[in-house]
This record gives C-alpha cells, structure tokens and sequence, in this order.
C-alpha cells in the first residue's frame, strides 16, 4: 500500500473513495447525497492543491484509492497555522492501520509546511474513530450538541485538536 498526496489524475477515483465513504453513515453527507462529477472534483482538488496548507493525502492499495485525510488550512494570517481535517477509509480496509498510516503522513507533511494545529470532530457515538483519534494524540476540545440530524435525530459530536 503506497500512502502519497493526490494527483489531478486520481480525481474519478477520489470522487467514488469519498462517494464509497459517505455510505458509513459516519460522514458529513448522507448516503448518496453527495452529487460531484469528476470535472469538479477536479477543480475542487487544483484549488486545494495550490493553497500552501492545503493537500490531500490517499492510500492506494492495487492501483485503487481505499483512503484519504484531507487537510484544509486556514485562509486568514491569524489561521494559517491551523487546520481541519477529515479521515476517510474503505469499509474493507477499516481495522487495518489505513486511517493511521494516512494521520501519520499528515502529521509529517502538516510539521514540514509549518502547520502547528490540526482539529476534527466526530460524531459523539463513532466510538472507533475517537478511539482511533485520541490514540494518535488527538485531544477533545469541547462537544457541539446535536451538531447533526441523522435519520431524523440529533447527533452530537466532540471537537478534537492536536498541536503539532
């Protein structure tokens, strides 16, 4: 399995990962919510691409996409520093150290491009990814109540961060 950053070409791919991912139910999308043709996942990935704290880093296991975090950086001189991001795997490569392979090369490449801050949330009762993110050294921030409302009802979710 090759972890590495996202290239213009893997934009069909990347479009059908996160598509693949939004089926959790785990996600921000719902199932099938997210409408995204390849040209603008394109564009959306060359945007990302030239801003400086920006990138996307995949896992690719077969010449097929099964993972990626991506990592937004601030736009604004006081949050250039900091960075959101969002982890996202293949059901069936879930359990299998992808989402931590894919943290640690945004911990490295977030370190050498002077990123100091990264934040997540996650929904409160996605047990395994805030047991996943608190053991790469994610701390919780704060809780946001009912955040989400999924199949009808509201969701809370924790607000994480890790210093660099």
């Amino acid at each position: 399995m090759e972890i590495r950053h996202i290239r213009l070409e893997d934009a069909e791919q990347f479009s059908n990962l996160i598509t693949s991912v939004d089926s959790s139910n785990m996600m921000l999308f719902e199932p099938g919510e997210r409408k995204t043709s390849t040209e603008q996942e394109e564009q959306n990935i060359e945007k990302i691409l030239l801003q400086g704290n920006s990138s996307i880093i995949v896992a690719e296991d077969n010449d097929r996409l099964v993972g990626f975090v991506v990592v937004l950086g601030g736009f604004t001189s006081r949050s250039q520093h900091a960075a959101r991001i969002s982890v996202g795997v293949t059901e069936e490569y879930r359990g299998k150290g992808v989402a931590t392979r894919l943290l640690k090369e945004a911990f490295r490449w977030a370190k050498e491009i002077g990123l100091t801050r990264l934040g997540v949330t996650v929904m409160k009762h996605n047990e395994r990814a805030f047991s996943m993110y608190t053991k790469m050294g994610f701390e919780v921030e704060g809780e946001k109540i009912q955040s989400l409302m999924i199949n009808g009802k509201p969701v809370d979710e924790f607000y994480l961060y890790k210093l660099l």
